[in-house]
C-alpha cells in the first residue's frame, strides 16, 4: 500500500518529514480491524510526530519491542472495513465506519477491572503512539475503536471531527463534579478551530452557553454560527504569555489587562463567569483561564500548543477552590456518545480545508506554522473527491 511515512532521519519540518512510500499492508491480529481508508483527519499530534519532539514515537515503540522503523500517523479515519482478525464480531467487511483514537491493551489489569481505559498504563492515542494510522490506503485499529459512520456525511466530513470531538466530549462531560450542565457558561479558546467548534456545539447540545476566544472577527462570526453566544477577539488584549512575578511592578499592568478581559467576557455572558474553561493553547492562556474561571469551577486542558510552561496564581486557585484538570483522549463510552450526536445531526463536523493525499506534509507544516483554517483539516485517501461518501 502507499502511505505517508515519517522516519527518524527526516524529523523536523513536516513538509520534509512526511514522504510517500510503499509499505506492506498490516495483517489484523486478534481483536483488530483493517480499514480501507477513504479520508483522514489532520491533527496537531502528528506535527509532533514529524518533529520527533517532545516524543520520538518511533524510538518509543522500538524500545517496547515493535519492529517498525517508521511511523504512519493519522488519528482520524473514515473508511470501509476490509478484513477482521480473530474474535471480531461487532463489525464485518463492507461496513462503513469511522475510528476513534482511544487505544489500550485489552488484557491490561486496569482495563479488565472496569476502570477508565484512558487512565490505564497501556493507554495510547491511535495514529500517534501507535503505528498504521490513517495516512495510508489501509489502517489498523482495535475492534472497540470502530464506530458506525454517519450516513449523511461524506467521507471527508466523517473523517474530520472524531479525535477533536471525542476529546472535547471527555473534557466537558468526563469529570465527576464538573460535568457540563444546562445553564453553564463555557469559555472556549480557539473557538473557530477543530476543538473549539466541537466544544461549542457540545455545550449547546447540553443546554449550556459558550463564549469563544478567537484571533479575528471573521473567526468570531464563524464560532457564533456553531452556537457560541458571543466571542472575544484576543487581538484586543495584550497580556498573553507567562505573566510577571506578582511582586514585580509590571504585574499590575498584567492584572489590569486580565481584569479587562474578564469584564468583556462578563458583559457577553450577562454577568456570569465560566464554570468550565476549555483550554488547549496552554502557556499563553492558562494564567487568564485560571483567573476568569468561576469560584468552584474547572479549567480543563488537553494540549499546550503555545507552550508547556504555564503559570497559575495560586491565591485565586486555592481561595476560590478552582480545579485544573488534565484530559487526554477518549474512552469507548464517551466516543460512542459523541458519535451518536454526530449521527443524529446534532453535531456538525465543521469541515474546513480538504487536501489531496500528497499534501499531507504541507498541511502539517501549515498547522505547525500557525496557519489556521476554519474548522478541521482533512486529507483524501481513497475517496475520489470531497463530495463522495454520503449515502443518505
Amino acid at each position: 500500500m502507499f502511505a505517508q511515512v515519517v522516519r527518524q532521519d527526516r524529523f523536523g519540518d513536516p513538509l520534509e518529514a512526511f514522504r510517500i512510500e510503499e509499505v506492506a499492508v498490516p495483517e489484523p491480529g486478534p481483536g483488530e480491524v483493517l480499514v480501507a481508508v477513504m479520508a483522514a483527519g489532520i491533527n496537531f499530534n502528528n506535527v509532533w510526530a514529524a518533529r520527533g519532539v517532545p516524543i520520538d514515537v518511533i524510538a518509543e515503540r522500538r524500545r517496547k519491542g515493535e519492529p517498525w522503523d517508521f511511523h504512519i500517523g493519522g488519528s482520524d479515519a473514515s473508511g470501509i472495513v476490509h478484513a477482521v482478525g480473530g474474535g471480531v464480531e461487532s463489525v464485518a467487511p463492507g461496513d462503513r465506519v469511522v475510528v476513534h483514537p482511544g487505544h489500550w491493551a485489552p488484557d491490561d489489569p486496569w482495563v479488565q477491572a472496569g476502570n477508565d481505559p484512558m487512565l490505564a498504563p497501556s493507554a495510547k492515542i491511535w495514529g500517534y503512539n501507535t503505528n498504521f494510522g490513517s495516512f495510508a490506503q489501509f489502517c489498523l485499529a482495535q475492534e472497540h475503536q470502530i464506530l458506525p459512520k454517519a450516513p449523511h456525511l461524506t467521507w471527508a466530513e466523517a473523517a474530520a471531527p472524531t479525535l477533536v470531538g471525542t476529546t472535547a466530549y471527555r473534557m466537558l462531560l468526563g469529570w465527576d463534579g464538573h460535568r457540563l450542565e444546562p445553564g453553564d457558561l463555557v469559555l472556549v479558546w480557539g473557538g473557530s478551530g477543530g476543538l473549539g467548534t466541537q466544544a461549542i456545539q457540545l455545550a449547546a447540545a447540553h443546554g449550556a452557553d459558550a463564549v469563544a476566544v478567537v484571533s479575528d472577527d471573521k473567526r468570531g462570526e464563524y464560532a457564533v454560527r456553531f452556537g457560541a453566544i458571543g466571542y472575544l477577539n484576543r487581538g484586543d488584549f495584550s497580556h498573553w504569555g507567562v505573566p510577571p512575578h506578582w511582586e514585580e511592578p509590571s504585574y499590575g499592568a498584567w492584572l489590569k489587562e486580565a481584569r479587562r478581559f474578564r469584564k468583556a467576557l462578563s458583559e457577553i455572558a450577562g454577568g456570569r463567569a465560566p464554570r468550565i474553561v476549555f483550554e488547549h493553547p496552554g502557556e499563553a492562556t492558562i494564567p487568564t483561564s485560571a483567573f476568569v474561571c468561576a469560584p468552584g469551577g474547572m479549567v480543563v486542558i488537553c494540549a499546550g500548543t503555545s507552550g508547556y510552561s504555564a503559570m497559575v496564581d495560586l491565591r485565586y486557585q486555592w481561595v476560590l477552590q478552582k480545579r485544573l484538570q488534565g484530559s487526554h483522549g477518549t474512552n469507548d463510552e464517551q466516543a460512542r456518545a459523541y458519535n451518536d450526536l454526530v449521527r443524529a445531526k446534532r453535531i456538525d463536523p465543521a469541515l474546513g480545508e480538504v487536501v489531496p493525499f500528497h499534501e499531507i506534509g504541507r498541511a502539517h507544516r501549515d498547522m505547525a506554522n500557525g496557519i489556521e483554517v476554519f474548522g478541521n483539516r482533512v486529507a483524501l485517501v481513497g475517496a475520489p473527491d470531497a463530495e463522495a461518501g454520503a449515502s443518505a
